[in-house]
């Protein structure tokens, strides 16, 4: 094997869902569609890699930053939806029930990974639901035991401001993850949100 081809396939097997089979068949079949896929894939990961950014508002990626829902004026300043990781906002994007802002945190708690709450964003949330704006802050998370611990963390720290506080509602299966749910799914969940904490109360999100 070529070591540029070698190469090609050591990255692609870092990736997600690819382990160094799936590589090779991935690599073999960008080779035999060199024209139509291999050089613009090429080019459109070179692209992306220049143009990226990291909203620095709500840790979005795009190719603004401000990103485009936070430069977004039409979107709803009184509502804040806390996920996990970019691809859970951009599955809540696709449903296209929510019109509110994000903020993306950047993971979750984990003792057992040795995340804790200083390694994600979320004196920056604090700063941000404090806004006078803003009235509830939806917590969608992963059903997960992990995603549920951040929530309640999350609710416990947000109590002293004084505004709603919710999750997620049914339609989430335990240990169910959001990018891997349906749009209807999350369409429901989002409407039918409960209340976390003492000050929560589940809104619908119109």
């Amino acid at each position: 094997m070529a070591p540029e081809i070698e190469r090609l396939v050591k990255l692609l097997a870092k990736l997600p869902g690819l382990g160094p089979r799936s590589a090779r068949r991935a690599v073999l079949a960008l080779i035999r569609r060199r024209e139509t896929l291999l050089t613009p894939l090429a080019r459109a990961i070179n692209d992306a890699s220049d143009a990226v950014r990291v909203c620095s508002v709500c840790g979005n990626i795009d190719g603004l930053d401000p990103c485009t829902i936070c430069a977004d004026y039409r979107r709803d300043n009184t509502v804040i939806c806390v996920v996990e990781d970019v691809s859970d906002l951009w599955a809540l994007e696709r449903t296209h029930a929510y019109r509110g802002r994000y903020h993306v945190l950047g993971g979750i708690l984990s003792a057992l990974d040795g995340v804790g709450p200083e390694d994600l964003c979320i004196p920056v949330l604090i700063k941000r639901a404090a806004d006078l704006e803003v009235s509830e802050v939806i917590l969608a998370l992963s059903a997960t035991v992990d995603g549920q611990t951040t929530a309640y963390y999350l609710a416990d720290k947000l109590a002293n401001i004084g505004i709603s506080v919710s999750g997620l509602a049914h339609g989430i299966p335990v240990g169910g993850e959001l990018d891997y749910l349906d749009e209807g799914t999350l369409s429901a969940a989002l409407k039918a949100r409960r209340g976390l904490g003492s000050n929560g109360e589940g809104n619908s999100a119109g």
